[in-house]
């Protein structure tokens, strides 16, 4: 079952529960070798994170955040002539730069939404495929925030901001690769027989993060842009091993699988093979479903429509078929060039906070139910977890049922004892199946999805 193998491995708890093994543990640049590090407790306790894509594709906020690749290496007939009809004809991507303004950023404002949003993590993009860093790296002189359009350094305001006001983990994204880069373009073009952009520019760059403990030390570090090359070529084994053996973040910081072709769902701490990614059984390892409130764009677009956005109910489902298979949902929105977080977006947020105050105890620091099914095997729209402790079993109730009576076909129950979350203590009775007697006053807390705390299992 899900889980079993690295739950067995934590062996020593440190500040705030996070694990990474033995104090003086160091870690072989080999994939044998860094498989064998434990998941730090925190990352599989949280469940729930927001991904935040900003960048300078958020200025045309137009098509999606490769608005650069498909306007000009795609030459996408969208892309074209949206240049044409709006920018004179010498008009450049780099000429959006300017007007990343961020004017109307205010990190304690962001940190009060991601807190109210029940998000237990936070991974903001530093650097997408565009190169485009929102700290003033020096590996990416004048093509940064703090050079060019805000003037500021955005990635260490954020991160200030929610160690300040939040218990929020904060972690940043990286894409290794970057679509024109010269380096890049020059590796590539060799076959990936040189290593002169990673050597130069992206193990620099990475390390330019981890090593700045008191403005940025984050604590996720998303790696994203490996696919063409694998993982030899990225020197992904030995920036890993120094990561987990000397970084100051090496009993906490936590890395997904996006370290070259090799890698991808084999590798990293946690597995998130795609975007998006919901497997049907839980996987071997911890993995995160990582996707975006948008569903067409990661950053932020003018021309979305409401259709465009998920809503309430599409989070719920999302988030109990995860949690129930044993992995994290991490739900994105683009913020607007300006730095502020669009309504209909925060809104999002909120009702996830919202719902997660009432019924966030079936979800944090719960555990896949190993005797037993991911889903309901009468009421499929229900989904199961269980407390840490094996003692508590939760269902996650998508669909109100017809005649406000819940049939289960999963639990096997004696004397059993069931509370709906924000309610109360609900009736059971038991013929074939366990039948629930919801409210028939409809007085809820939640009016989209309910959570059920049941005790009296047999196991």
């Amino acid at each position: 079952m899900l889980g079993r193998r690295w739950f067995a491995t934590v062996t020593l708890a440190i500040a705030m529960g996070a694990v990474a093994g033995k104090v003086g543990t160091r870690y072989q640049p080999t994939w044998e070798s860094l498989d064998t590090r434990p998941l730090p407790q925190w990352y599989d306790d949280a469940k729930v994170g927001v991904f935040i894509h900003w960048g300078v594709y958020s200025v045309p906020s137009f098509g999606s955040e490769w608005f650069w690749y498909d306007w000009i290496a795609e030459k996408k007939e969208k892309y074209t002539n949206f240049m044409k009809r709006n920018y004179p004809p010498n008009f450049s991507y780099q000429d959006f730069a300017k007007e990343f303004t961020a004017e109307l950023f205010d990190a304690k404002q962001w940190a009060k939404i991601l807190k109210k949003s029940g998000a237990k993590y936070v991974v903001l993009t530093s650097k997408h495929h565009e190169g485009f860093t929102l700290w003033p790296s020096k590996y990416s002189y004048s093509w940064n925030a703090k050079d060019i359009g805000a003037h500021r350094d955005l990635v260490g305001e954020l991160a200030a901001a929610l160690r300040s006001n939040t218990n929020i983990t904060f972690g940043l994204y990286h894409s290794l690769y970057e679509w024109f880069h010269p380096l890049w373009l020059s590796d590539k073009n060799n076959n990936f027989t040189t290593q002169n952009f990673v050597n130069n520019k992206i193990i620099p760059e990475m390390k330019e993060l981890v090593l700045q403990v008191t403005t940025y030390r984050p604590d996720v570090l998303w790696s994203d842009g490996d696919w063409e090359a694998d993982s030899k070529y990225w020197r992904s084994c030995d920036f890993l091993a120094w990561l987990y053996s000397d970084s100051p973040v090496k009993n906490t910081i936590v890395t997904n699988d996006r370290w070259g072709r090799d890698a991808q769902c084999k590798h990293g701490d946690f597995l998130n093979c795609q975007d998006r990614y919901l497997p049907d059984v839980p996987p071997a390892k911890k993995w995160e479903n990582a996707m975006t409130v948008d569903r067409e764009s990661w950053g932020y677009r003018r021309e979305a429509t409401l259709q465009d956005y998920l809503g309430l109910s599409d989070l719920l489902h999302l988030l109990a078929r995860t949690v129930s298979l044993g992995g994290n949902l991490v739900v994105n929105v683009g913020p607007t060039k300006e730095g502020t977080i669009a309504p209909v977006l925060e809104e999002r947020l909120l009702q996830l906070g919202d719902w997660l105050a009432v019924n966030g105890e079936a979800v944090y620091r719960t555990r896949p139910w190993t005797s037993g099914t991911a889903n309901d095997t009468l009421s499929p729209s229900v989904y199961y977890t269980q407390s840490a402790d094996t003692k508590t079993l939760y269902a996650l109730v998508m669909d109100w049922p017809k005649g406000n009576l819940l049939k289960l076909g999963s639990p096997r129950l004696k004397n059993p004892n069931v509370t709906m979350l924000g309610y109360g203590a609900l009736e059971v009775s038991i013929n074939k199946e366990v039948q629930i007697h919801f409210p028939t006053d409809g007085d809820t807390r939640c009016k989209q999805g309910w959570a059920l705390r049941i005790s009296g299992l047999i196991t």
